[in-house]
C-alpha cells in the first residue's frame, strides 16, 4: 500500500496555478503529477493517455469548462475521480459538478494539507464533502417552483431493504456513518456494509449521489 502512488492530472487555465499546485504535490510522497492541461477539451485527451487516479479540474475555463469535462470523463471509462478545485464559492457550481459527476469540491483558498487529503480522499474512491456542505447544497437546489421539483415516485424499482432504506434517509439528513452506528446501535463496519449496499442498487458511485438520487427521484418526499 505504502508504495502505491497517486498519478494527479491537474486542469486549469493559469499556469501559475498549475505550476504552484505542482510545487505543492511534488512534495508529498505518494503523489505524482503526470500532466497537465489548460482546458477541459485538453483535459479529455490527457486523461485517456494518462490514465490519471485523480483530476483536479477547475471550473471556469475556455473551450470547454469544468462542468461540461467532468461529465464527459465520467461518460467515457476514464477510471480517474475528480476533484473540483475553484475560486467561487458558489452553491451553483457546486451542484453542477456534483451533478456531472465530481467527487469531490474544495476552494483554491484551501491550504496545502486540506488539498492533500482532499486528493487522498477523492483517490480512494470516496467523496469529499462535509455532511453539512451536502445538505445546504440540496436545500439551496430544492427552493424552486413546485412545477420543477421532481414528482415523488413511491413504487421506484429499488430492491431495499427496511435497514437500507432507514439509512438512506439518514444520509439525506448528513449524518456520518459513525453517528448513523451510534443511533442504531451497530459498528461502524456494519453501516459500511449498508451504504455499499445502497450505492450498489442505486447505481451510484458515492454517498453524496446517493442523496442526490434520492432528492432528484423524489423519494425524499414519498418517504416523508
Amino acid at each position: 500500500m505504502s508504495d502505491q502512488v497517486t498519478r494527479i492530472l491537474l486542469v486549469d487555465d493559469q499556469p501559475m496555478l498549475r505550476t504552484g499546485l505542482a510545487t505543492i504535490l511534488s512534495t508529498e510522497p505518494g503523489l505524482e503529477v503526470v500532466g497537465e492541461a489548460s482546458n477541459g477539451r485538453e483535459a479529455l485527451e490527457q486523461a485517456q493517455t494518462l490514465d490519471p487516479d485523480v483530476v483536479c479540474m477547475d471550473v471556469q475555463m475556455p473551450d470547454m469548462d469544468g462542468i461540461e469535462a467532468t461529465r464527459a470523463l465520467v461518460n467515457s471509462e476514464v477510471r480517474a475521480g475528480i476533484l473540483i478545485l475553484t475560486t467561487f464559492n458558489r452553491d451553483d457550481f457546486l451542484f453542477e459538478t456534483l451533478r456531472a459527476g465530481a467527487s469531490g469540491f474544495l476552494l483554491k483558498t484551501a491550504g496545502p494539507e486540506e488539498l492533500v487529503h482532499a486528493i487522498n480522499v477523492v483517490a480512494s474512491g470516496d467523496s469529499l464533502l462535509a455532511p453539512e456542505v451536502t445538505g445546504r447544497v440540496l436545500d439551496r437546489m430544492f427552493e424552486q417552483p413546485v412545477a420543477e421539483v421532481p414528482e415523488p415516485q413511491p413504487n421506484l424499482q429499488v430492491d431495499l431493504t427496511r435497514r437500507e432504506d432507514e439509512i438512506l434517509k439518514m444520509l439525506v439528513q448528513g449524518q456520518s456513518n459513525s453517528e448513523i452506528a451510534e443511533e442504531l446501535f451497530v459498528g461502524p463496519a456494519t453501516v459500511k456494509t449498508h451504504v455499499s449496499n445502497i450505492l450498489m442498487k442505486l447505481e451510484v458511485k458515492d454517498r453524496i449521489h446517493a442523496v442526490i438520487w434520492a432528492y432528484e427521484h423524489g423519494y425524499v418526499k414519498s418517504q416523508a
